[in-house]
């Protein structure tokens, strides 16, 4: 329902972008389904570093709170990949800020963004740094070792889930009741101007 209702999100001005993987689960598959065998209970993946067996979240969050949030692939993203995810999603002014991967210079470049690479090990470049999507992802991770260990074909809904949460925050719960309210119905209504100008009276 999540999913419906907030959509895959808008950013713009100063925006930070970063990837967090997590580990490819068939959890709840029947093993005559399964796509290879079974991994036993806290054996890590086979291949060491970021693989076709990890699947890769990807973010952008802007200084405002706005936020996109997508299962975007397995292994490490290409920027034709994030072309794809986020062409029409940024503002064309906006400054990228990441860290030094290639694909996302690349993607900078296709896009005309200005690009703001914080190089490995340093924290910020002046006004510019990555600090707040670092939290998020870590703040992901926390939250999803709750269910230990989501099944892959689930987990966008797990993002929508947290996306969700984090875009009502800051609000009272009352307040978030009726944010969740008036979303969920403005996505599927349709309504004219002239159906309020010359609708009849409403009577108890």
């Amino acid at each position: 329902m999540c999913k419906h209702i907030l959509g895959k999100g808008y950013v713009d001005g100063v925006i930070e972008a970063d990837e967090v993987f997590f580990t490819e689960s068939f959890k709840g598959t029947k093993p005559s389904n399964m796509p290879r065998r079974s991994r036993k209970i806290g054996k890590q993946v086979k291949k060491s570093g970021i693989s076709k067996e990890q699947v890769c979240i990807t973010t952008a969050i802007d200084r405002q709170g706005n936020l996109i949030m997508e299962l975007a692939c397995k292994g490490r993203i290409t920027s034709k990949e994030l072309e794809k995810l986020y062409d029409g999603h940024i503002s064309n002014e906006s400054i990228l800020c990441t860290d030094s991967r290639k694909s996302y210079i690349q993607f900078a470049n296709d896009l005309s963004l200005e690009h703001k690479r914080i190089k490995r090990g340093k924290h910020k470049e002046g006004l510019y740094h990555i600090q707040h999507i670092n939290v998020l992802h870590s703040n992901l991770r926390k939250w999803m070792n709750r269910f230990n260990g989501a099944a892959t074909k689930y987990i966008s809904n797990y993002i929508k889930w947290f996306k969700w949460l984090q875009i009502f925050d800051t609000h009272k719960e009352i307040i978030k009741a009726k944010n969740f309210i008036v979303q969920s119905n403005v996505a599927h209504a349709y309504i004219k101007v002239k159906d309020l100008k010359y609708r009849e009276p409403i009577c108890v």
